[in-house]
Protein backbone atom coordinates (compact mmCIF):
# COMPACT_ATOMS: atom_id res chain seq x y z
CA UNK A 1 0.00 0.00 0.00
CA UNK A 2 1.33 3.49 -0.96
CA UNK A 3 0.47 6.06 1.37
CA UNK A 4 0.52 9.71 -0.20
CA UNK A 5 0.91 12.92 1.25
CA UNK A 6 -2.77 13.79 0.76
CA UNK A 7 -3.17 10.52 2.69
CA UNK A 8 -1.39 11.85 5.22
CA UNK A 9 -3.77 14.67 5.84
CA UNK A 10 -7.07 12.73 5.47
CA UNK A 11 -5.08 10.64 8.63
CA UNK A 12 -4.29 13.16 10.81
CA UNK A 13 -7.42 14.68 10.09
CA UNK A 14 -9.10 11.39 11.38
CA UNK A 15 -6.67 11.30 14.18
CA UNK A 16 -7.46 15.24 15.36
CA UNK A 17 -11.34 14.58 15.09
CA UNK A 18 -10.52 11.32 17.25
CA UNK A 19 -8.56 12.99 19.76
CA UNK A 20 -11.18 15.96 20.57
CA UNK A 21 -13.45 13.53 20.21
CA UNK A 22 -11.86 11.12 23.21
CA UNK A 23 -11.09 14.15 25.38
CA UNK A 24 -14.85 15.13 25.37
CA UNK A 25 -15.64 11.73 26.90
CA UNK A 26 -13.40 11.54 29.30
CA UNK A 27 -14.15 14.80 30.50
CA UNK A 28 -11.08 16.61 29.96
CA UNK A 29 -12.86 18.92 27.29
CA UNK A 30 -16.66 20.17 27.57
CA UNK A 31 -18.23 20.31 24.31
CA UNK A 32 -18.61 24.26 24.90
CA UNK A 33 -14.55 24.90 24.88
CA UNK A 34 -13.18 26.48 21.83
CA UNK A 35 -10.43 23.78 21.64
CA UNK A 36 -13.53 21.09 20.81
CA UNK A 37 -15.02 23.36 18.14
CA UNK A 38 -11.36 24.74 16.79
CA UNK A 39 -9.84 20.87 16.73
CA UNK A 40 -13.04 19.64 14.69
CA UNK A 41 -12.70 22.33 12.28
CA UNK A 42 -9.03 21.29 11.82
CA UNK A 43 -9.86 17.75 11.46
CA UNK A 44 -12.36 18.20 9.27
CA UNK A 45 -10.22 20.68 7.21
CA UNK A 46 -7.45 18.35 7.05
CA UNK A 47 -9.78 15.79 5.69
CA UNK A 48 -11.06 18.00 2.76
CA UNK A 49 -7.57 18.32 2.07
CA UNK A 50 -6.92 14.78 1.33
CA UNK A 51 -10.63 14.67 -0.46
CA UNK A 52 -8.99 16.79 -3.00
CA UNK A 53 -7.10 14.31 -4.21
CA UNK A 54 -9.08 11.35 -3.60
CA UNK A 55 -12.69 12.58 -4.21
CA UNK A 56 -15.78 11.50 -2.31
CA UNK A 57 -18.80 13.11 -2.13
CA UNK A 58 -20.38 11.34 0.80
CA UNK A 59 -17.42 12.35 2.94
CA UNK A 60 -16.70 16.00 1.29
CA UNK A 61 -20.40 16.43 2.44
CA UNK A 62 -20.22 15.53 5.70
CA UNK A 63 -16.73 17.08 6.68
CA UNK A 64 -18.03 20.35 5.47
CA UNK A 65 -21.25 20.03 7.38
CA UNK A 66 -18.74 19.60 10.43
CA UNK A 67 -16.69 22.50 9.54
CA UNK A 68 -20.07 24.55 9.36
CA UNK A 69 -21.08 23.15 12.54
CA UNK A 70 -17.98 23.82 14.27
CA UNK A 71 -17.87 27.29 12.95
CA UNK A 72 -21.03 27.98 14.62
CA UNK A 73 -19.58 26.45 17.49
CA UNK A 74 -16.54 29.06 17.70
CA UNK A 75 -18.84 31.95 16.79
CA UNK A 76 -21.14 30.66 19.77
CA UNK A 77 -18.11 30.19 22.14
CA UNK A 78 -17.09 33.95 21.51
CA UNK A 79 -20.61 35.37 21.29
CA UNK A 80 -20.90 34.08 24.60
CA UNK A 81 -17.30 34.98 25.76
CA UNK A 82 -17.84 38.75 24.84
CA UNK A 83 -21.59 39.10 26.49
CA UNK A 84 -19.45 37.84 29.87
CA UNK A 85 -16.86 40.64 30.14
CA UNK A 86 -19.29 42.91 28.95
CA UNK A 87 -21.24 41.88 32.60
CA UNK A 88 -18.00 42.56 34.85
Amino acid sequence: MHVTLSDLFGILGVIVIIIAYTLLQFEKMDAKDLGFSVLNTLGAFLIIISLLYNWNLSSFLMESTWIVISIYGIIKYYKGKKKGEDAV
